[in-house]
């Protein structure tokens, strides 16, 4: 089932996609569900590339999960300039659908999980380390570096378009000079270490517009913190979107193999008493 909503962030308007599992009539309005939030990336929309997130959504609903996709601002039917305001206007939009998540009384406040994809996954973990309502971590072919990575995908040109002028248009974007200069403020192989939840890291060895390199640079960055696994997979293949029928199925086994363990393992130790 799903239901369309809007979240009131700042002067944005966010539109999203609230889907819930079958609910059966015994548990309805009782039981408290695992909610994972899908953070797009760089002028994406909650649909995702070829149904990516939409694909996605429904094998996790089918599991018994609650999704909520939204567009951040001035993406897909959201309101608000998406190249106006930097990286930190995506993360405060990504706290804000936090808040909503966090007031739905179907939600196991235990269990929220961001989902990240590209430049969604370097939103996601800075977010995770500023936001302690983030329980679990997803990332999909996430940025590692976001100056130097969103600089090679809109090319040397049109940076320097932006240094003279203070803007460039992209694909029908018009990125201003405060976006890129956030983009180099923001470090999230550092700031990753604010963040002890548990970690999932999935990369593509075909991606050919963020690094495969960065998955094992990650998983090195989060094993140094003091709290909290990381896990990794690399799939053999696979492009930045997980095109292929294989690579797509993969990346969705792995993931909610991942994450139903990690709640079969907290269902387990709260049957243990001190």
């Amino acid at each position: 089932m799903n239901h369309s909503i809007t979240i009131q962030s700042g002067d944005v308007q966010l539109s999203g996609v609230l889907q819930y599992p079958d609910l059966h009539r015994e548990t309805r309005g009782t039981r408290k569900y695992p909610i994972v939030v899908i953070c797009h990336g760089f002028i994406g929309n909650r649909i995702g590339t070829d149904r990516l997130f939409v694909e996605a959504a429904e094998r996790l609903t089918a599991q018994g999960y609650l999704v909520l996709r939204f567009d951040y601002g001035g993406c897909g039917e959201s309101t608000g300039d998406y190249g106006s305001g930097g990286l930190d206007a995506l993360i405060e939009q990504t706290r804000t659908v936090l808040d909503y998540v966090s007031g739905l009384d179907l939600v196991d406040l235990d269990r929220i999980i961001l989902l990240g994809h590209s430049l969604g996954g370097a939103v996601a973990v800075l977010t995770a380390a500023r936001d302690a309502r983030v329980k679990s971590l997803v990332m999909w072919a996430p940025v590692a570096h976001p100056y130097m990575d969103i600089r090679n995908i809109i090319g040397t040109k049109a940076i320097e378009e932006i240094e003279l002028t203070g803007k460039s248009d992209h694909m029908h974007y018009e990125l201003t000079k405060r976006f890129t200069d956030s983009l180099a403020e923001y470090q999230p192989l550092t700031e990753l270490r604010g963040y002890t939840g548990d970690v999932l890291i999935v990369h593509g060895t075909a991606d050919t517009v963020i690094p495969v390199d960065y998955c094992f640079l990650y998983q090195k960055m989060f094993w140094l913190r003091k709290e909290g696994s990381c896990d990794k997979e690399v799939i053999l293949q696979a492009d930045h979107t997980f095109s292929s029928k294989a690579a797509r199925e993969q990346t969705f086994d792995i993931t909610l193999r991942w994450i139903d363990a990690l709640g079969k393992r907290r269902s387990d130790w709260s049957l243990w008493t001190i």
